[in-house]
């Protein structure tokens, strides 16, 4: 039966085989088939440990040769060859480490492109790149930027939009959280969170990114004031309580103060104070973290942004809001309710300032 003999590199790329003694040269396609799986052998093979060079060497130390070490091993002649050829070189059979491609940057550079990055957040990568290549002489990639400031906890990441917060506004979230911070959930069940929002058909997608570390994503110097956005849409007013909610308001936009007061304050709050006898909380401005409605609405614009087809009228988007409002699970409201402790505690250990709600 023939059987692929490997005498030397020329014997195997001329392709012979050994039939009964003689040497016939395969065809050209049975030579591409031995070639192939030959190169899939090679590319799955791995390394050789010391145990098996040492192998190799005692046998070839011993008579043995290179053909015969191979068939019975089961290595490929070329390394043997090559591993026999560095051991009479050197007498060395143990494989060399390297430690790979040197640094391009030196840990003083490293520490140049940390400071940079955070004395001015929203410096690109390629902007960190001139400016080092301009002090230092080194020129990097925006891929080493990136790892570099990677290896110190620093990623691009997008500012937070918060509303803006004066000193007046943090004293009285911090005065109003730690009033509130020991009322228990009995207590927050008593309590109905109403706020209105607007829903637009256009979007507000602003991505611009900075360099901050984890757990820092609101800091004040990671965060981007900005107050409202505009563009053709509906203005709502909701009303959520523990295991229960309101109807769904939807006015015009298009609103001014007065509007607004005649509208929403007087026919639909008023309603629904004097219908469940309630009375009004004191709420200092500038709290959306703490009122969990402000979740509720980001749950109802990721449900209208999920809607096939997505509205494209204003009517459309008036009965998407209308039946997202009802379909939003009341046990996720109860939950962003009793989250208010945490709200509270969180406020307080900011001093007043933004929160991760």
């Amino acid at each position: 039966m023939a059987r692929i003999v490997r005498h030397n590199d020329e014997s195997v790329r001329e392709g012979y085989i050994r039939n009964g003694g003689k040497e016939v040269k395969l065809f050209t396609s049975a030579l591409k088939a031995f070639q192939c799986n030959n190169r899939i052998v090679m590319a799955q093979r791995k390394h050789l440990d010391d145990f098996v060079r040492g192998r190799i060497i005692g046998r070839l130390e011993c008579g043995r040769t290179q053909l015969e070490v191979s068939e019975e091993l089961g290595i490929a002649q070329s390394v043997i060859s090559r591993l026999w050829q560095r051991f009479q070189d050197d007498g060395n059979v143990s494989r060399c480490y390297s430690t790979g491609r040197p640094r391009v940057t030196t840990p003083n550079e490293d520490r140049y492109l940390a400071v940079t990055a955070k004395r001015n957040r929203r410096s690109t990568a390629s902007d960190l790149s001139r400016q080092l290549s301009s002090a230092t002489g080194t020129t990097v990639s925006r891929q080493t930027v990136y790892r570099r400031l990677g290896h110190i906890g620093l990623y691009a990441r997008r500012l937070v939009r918060c509303v803006p917060l004066t000193a007046t506004h943090c004293h009285l979230r911090l005065a109003w959280s730690r009033e509130h911070a020991l009322w228990t959930p009995q207590q927050w069940s008593c309590v109905m969170f109403s706020d209105e929002s607007r829903f637009s058909l256009q979007s507000d997608s602003r991505r611009t990114f900075i360099w901050r570390a984890p757990g820092t994503r609101y800091h004040q110097e990671n965060t981007i004031e900005r107050h409202g956005y505009g563009g053709v849409g509906w203005l709502v007013w909701g009303g959520i309580i523990l295991g229960s909610r309101t109807d769904l308001h939807v006015q015009s936009v298009t609103m001014t103060g007065h509007i607004y007061q005649d509208v929403i304050l007087e026919q639909h709050v008023h309603e629904c104070l004097q219908s469940e006898d309630t009375t009004r909380m004191d709420w200092p401005s500038y709290l959306p973290d703490l009122n969990p409605i402000e979740h509720v609405w980001d749950m109802l614009g990721r449900r209208i942004a999920a809607r096939q087809p997505h509205p494209t009228c204003l009517p459309e988007l008036r009965r998407a809001l209308l039946d997202e409002w009802c379909n939003i699970p009341q046990d996720q409201i109860d939950n962003l309710i009793l989250s208010m402790p945490r709200r509270c505690k969180a406020c307080i250990a900011s001093s007043g300032r933004h929160t991760p709600y």
